[in-house]
């Protein structure tokens, strides 16, 4: 599934090729998508010129000098720069069109990813009640300390919450807490404060590798350039289980948190 990392990736891939550029049409093969197109989509559109490409959280965000497009790549969905003449898959449930001979075309074999319409960004259902992005000068070490006062859920579970930071996903959650060396089963309301400052540098860190490689590759997730990600690669303990861990050398574990597949060393992380 796209994390964070993946759609800042996308977002950094098509931004050179559409920042500017005007919108002529949308072509919407298929509205069935997690949530149906809204018609808002096709009357807005057309005629407007693309004057930033945004991200907040896991949501693209294509604002216009009319109204911004907010766009979800669910669990398989991609978005990929094309030619105009470029013919379409099976996948490819939307184009948008620009004057400049290219198009903006979204592929999602699963169709679990969504496109909005709105004129207020900050107040769309979607986005209005996300916490805090965690590259962001607000994610601190005290920030987090505040919020798990009192929390019982276990750390793992408390980070991927994201009322309380956006874009931690089950990749990066499990890296970060292997960094902090943090077992992530803990109580979140029961982590120090210091361990909370670590959590957030580590979280940081993940995070900014992750983009800087183009993020993880996992099943059918490709770049807004259409190239594949190499974080996978620097992976310490997600998808490892029972492989060396890099400090210690004791076989990485896995369990289930929250439905979710959790890696972790025994040895490092207390």
């Amino acid at each position: 599934m796209p994390e964070l990392p993946e759609v800042e990736t996308s977002r950094r891939g098509i931004a050179p090729y559409i920042v500017g550029q005007r919108i002529d049409e949308i072509v919407i093969r298929e509205r069935r998508l997690r949530w149906p197109v809204s018609l808002d989509v096709d009357q807005r559109l057309p005629g407007q010129t693309v004057t930033a490409v945004d991200r907040r959280a896991k949501y693209l965000l294509m604002h216009t000098t009319d109204g911004t497009a907010i766009i979800h790549l669910g669990m398989s969905g991609s978005i990929h720069v094309v030619r105009h003449n470029t013919p379409a898959g099976i996948h490819d449930h939307f184009d948008i069109v620009f004057g400049s001979g290219i198009s903006l075309r979204y592929r999602d074999p699963r169709r679990f990813g969504s496109l909005h319409w709105t004129d207020d960004v900050a107040e769309h259902w979607l986005i209005r009640n996300l916490g805090p992005e965690p590259l962001g000068d607000t994610f601190l070490g005290k920030y987090l300390w505040t919020k798990s006062r009192g929390r019982r859920v276990s750390i793992k579970q408390f980070i991927m919450n994201a009322e309380i930071v956006v874009g931690v996903g089950n990749i990066y959650s499990s890296e970060a807490l292997f960094l902090a060396g943090i077992h992530p089963r803990r109580a979140a309301g029961r982590i120090a404060a210091h361990r909370y400052d670590a959590l957030v540098a580590a979280v940081k860190l993940v995070l900014q590798n992750a983009i800087a490689a183009g993020g993880t590759t996992l099943r059918d997730y490709y770049g807004g350039d259409g190239e594949p990600g190499y974080f996978q690669q620097q992976l310490e303990v997600y998808g490892r289980d029972g492989q060396p861990c890099r400090r210690c050398k004791r076989p990485v574990s896995v369990m289930v948190i929250g439905q979710r597949s959790t890696f972790y060393c025994k040895r490092c992380q207390t």
